[in-house]
């Protein structure tokens, strides 16, 4: 799963590397080192510009809000628990099998935090004594140290209880799409460490590479089949992950530190 990621670039440098031709500069994030669910984030999509009246789909900058809300729902609360969809099931699942068809976006990221939990025996003895077991956080990243581009999905939501005119009457919403964890060895494989991301956990958001980005971005591609073609796994050992600070644990920590490597896991872990 994903249920925590970085994403420290700023709205320049990611207008440059998506090809993005409009953004507003008043939907501005600041960096984010520990992005959790309902936070707003960036999202690069592809919608007509009502502005210039083209029917023409125009690659844009979006801040959403992380947790999608189907258009049908009746109230927003679910969105905190819908922050992924499987890729396997996606495209049959009611809340998000039509914005597979025509609302898919790119969700950029430095990468993605993943926890493991300790060793059985530490599992145990704090079982007993009546204390949860600790997790070792790992932050899981491209290893030539390019943007992660996660595979996403938006959702518009209304909210009936507001007036046309109200700023907040339209939720746009987005969650990020997950495969099975890769098995082949990760690029800085070796060590006492996890050789592969599915020693840390057996999902992982799906990361497209580059040039996938156009046919997902493309809201006139619909076919759920071709579509499903786009949604294969990237090349194995692009991804290289290491321990860092249990501080990421806490959402309300949030700062450049929390990547920073740790020379061993700061608990015991499975390996």
């Amino acid at each position: 799963m994903c249920g925590r990621y970085a994403a420290s670039r700023n709205p320049a440098d990611l207008v440059g590397l998506f090809d993005v031709a409009k953004w507003d500069p008043t939907e501005a994030l600041a960096p984010d080192w520990n992005v959790a669910p309902t936070k707003n984030v960036y999202a690069v999509l592809e919608r007509p510009d009502k502005e210039s009246g083209s029917p023409d789909p125009v690659r844009q900058l979006r801040a959403l809000r992380w947790g999608l809300v189907p258009s049908w729902s009746k109230t927003p609360e679910g969105g905190a628990k819908m922050i992924n969809a499987r890729a396997e099931t996606v495209h049959e699942k009611p809340s998000y099998r039509r914005a597979f068809t025509s609302r898919r976006c790119l969700i950029p990221a430095d990468g993605y935090y993943e926890w493991v939990t300790g060793s059985a025996e530490r599992q145990l003895e704090e079982k007993k004594g009546k204390k949860r077991p600790r997790k070792q956080p790992y932050f899981v990243t491209p290893a030539d140290g390019s943007v992660m581009a996660m595979a996403g999905l938006f959702e518009f939501w209304r909210d009936r209880t507001l007036p046309d005119e109200h700023p907040q009457a339209w939720w746009v919403t987005c969650s990020v799409i997950t495969t099975e964890a890769e098995t082949e060895p990760l690029a800085n494989a070796g060590g006492e460490g996890p050789r592969a991301l599915a020693d840390i956990h057996p999902r992982m958001p799906l990361a497209l590479p580059r040039d996938r980005w156009d046919a997902w971005l493309d809201p006139r591609a619909t076919d759920p089949d071709e579509l499903r073609q786009l949604l294969a796994p990237p090349p194995a050992g692009t991804m290289r992950a290491y321990p860092v600070s249990t501080e990421v644990s806490n959402v309300r920590n949030n700062g450049p530190e929390l990547l920073k490597e740790l020379e061993a896991p700061e608990e015991s872990t499975l390996f």
